[in-house]
């Protein structure tokens, strides 16, 4: 076990370079195993996704050779399994992803219930629904399910609720199905249109009709193909809130703000500072922060893996703040151990016209105890303590709490951290802070 220690109230200054964006990098890796081909896929994350989606490809028969300069080779011609194991299905929030490439190698799939971060049920039934309108079949047994199709079929399916993953493995699935498919009200993140560009140079025929509508026109084949993976935004977002939080100065390189306006307009918003470069965003806070109030929304919203970050920085902006969230139902697990830092915040539920419709998630799926919504005072001072990371992004917003609070924080549980961040210590020594990883 391997725990982080963290000595805060230091400013950070400097340059940092984003890594392959973690929402795009694996599902590309499940995607070139529709191809018999070889595929490259540069710029990747050195993170634990990539590395749990390599252990499932290789359960299956594929072959994952990671090579240096963050290159990779996937190769899909030697599957000969079509069933996930629950040890490593389970490793990974994607087992659903695969279910394209085994009926279109086999006819059939077996999958666990998909895993990943406690932040809130992710709706497996987007993704089931749309399987089965390619005529596909499922059955659950047990904690698996059993999904057969001879031959997927092109169909109209248009999505109930707006859905990331659900657009993704209806996008991997239809590729090689006969005819035409048309996807509406599909996902418009950029990691989608990632994908999308990616499938394409392997030979699919995927265009977006209007922001909304996908139609696909099924091939027979695809071939191998080279692809760089995009920068991460999450990650943008994190080193902006660091350099903001602790009233620093940082070069975010590879930023791009065509997919972080949302972020930038609260940034100015807040009297907080950024300036566009040729290689990316500087960051920058000399002044006081103003309080803020924050919807999360889909794409090209303000996203929900920024709204822990968000909180944390809002603990140091003078007034109230608000952070209303609609994707999750329940992502305010962090504010505890915020508070015990010091942080003056209180959960509620405001209200709503037409919930059901208003919340991304399946209201079906709300708990009494759950909470939406968060009031944030400040500014606090914050103080180290030791506290145990639930998820990727709680684990960042705890970092970014230990960088401004005073005294030594001490984090265990940092591998969900490395699921979803490369080196991300080593990132921030090098912009000043104090931190440093060590056995338990």
């Amino acid at each position: 076990m391997q725990k982080l220690i963290i000595d805060g109230d230091n400013r950070l200054c400097g340059e940092v370079t984003l890594c392959g964006a973690k929402n795009s990098g694996f599902k590309l890796m499940i995607a070139a195993l529709l191809s018999g081909k070889k595929c490259k896929i540069t710029n990747f994350s050195k993170i634990g996704d990539v590395l749990s989606t390599a252990k499932i490809i290789e359960e299956l028969g594929g072959k994952v050779t990671f090579e240096e300069n963050h290159e990779l080779l996937v190769e899909g011609g030697t599957l000969n399994k079509s069933e996930l194991s629950e040890r490593h299905g389970r490793l990974s929030r994607a087992s659903t992803y695969f279910v394209g490439p085994l009926l279109s190698r086999f006819g059939k799939a077996t999958i666990p219930v998909p895993g990943g971060c406690k932040i809130g049920r992710r709706p497996l039934e987007r993704h089931l629904e749309g399987f089965k309108a390619l005529g596909a079949n499922f059955k659950f047994k047990g904690d698996f399910c059993l999904i057969e199709a001879p031959n997927l079929q092109g169909t109209t399916y248009c999505f109930p609720k707006n859905t990331h993953g659900g657009t993704d493995v209806m996008i991997i699935a239809a590729v090689l199905a006969e005819g035409e498919t048309l996807l509406e009200n599909a996902a418009l993140e950029p990691e989608i249109d990632d994908l999308i560009a990616f499938l394409n140079q392997m030979g699919a025929k995927i265009k977006r009709l209007s922001k909304r509508r996908i139609l696909i026109q099924g091939v027979k084949k695809l071939k191998g193909a080279s692809f760089e993976v995009m920068p991460d935004r999450n990650e943008a977002v994190t080193f902006a809130c660091a350099a903001l939080i602790t009233k620093g100065d940082v070069l975010v390189k590879g930023a791009n703000p065509d997919v972080l306006s949302a972020f930038l307009k609260k940034v100015k918003a807040i009297n907080g500072g950024y300036q566009l470069a040729k290689n990316g965003i500087r960051f920058f806070c000399n002044n006081s922060l103003h309080s803020s109030r924050v919807t999360t929304a889909i794409y090209p919203g303000f996203m929900t893996d920024w709204q822990a970050l968000w909180t944390v920085l809002m603990t140091q902006a003078k007034g109230t703040s608000i952070v209303h969230e609609t994707i999750f139902e329940n992502r305010f697990g962090y504010v505890e151990d915020l508070v015990k830092m010091g942080a003056k915040i209180e959960l509620f539920n405001p209200k709503v016209a037409s919930p059901e419709t208003y919340y991304n998630f399946n209201w079906k799926d709300d708990r009494p105890s759950y909470f939406h919504a968060a009031k944030i005072y400040g500014p606090t001072a914050l103080r180290g303590s030791r506290f145990a990371i639930s998820d990727i992004r709680a684990g960042a917003t705890l970092i970014l709490a230990a960088l401004v609070a005073h005294g030594k924080t001490e984090l265990s549980g940092v591998e969900h951290i490395d699921r979803g961040y490369e080196d991300l210590e080593g990132r921030l020594q090098n912009l000043g802070a104090k931190i440093k990883r060590v056995n338990s």
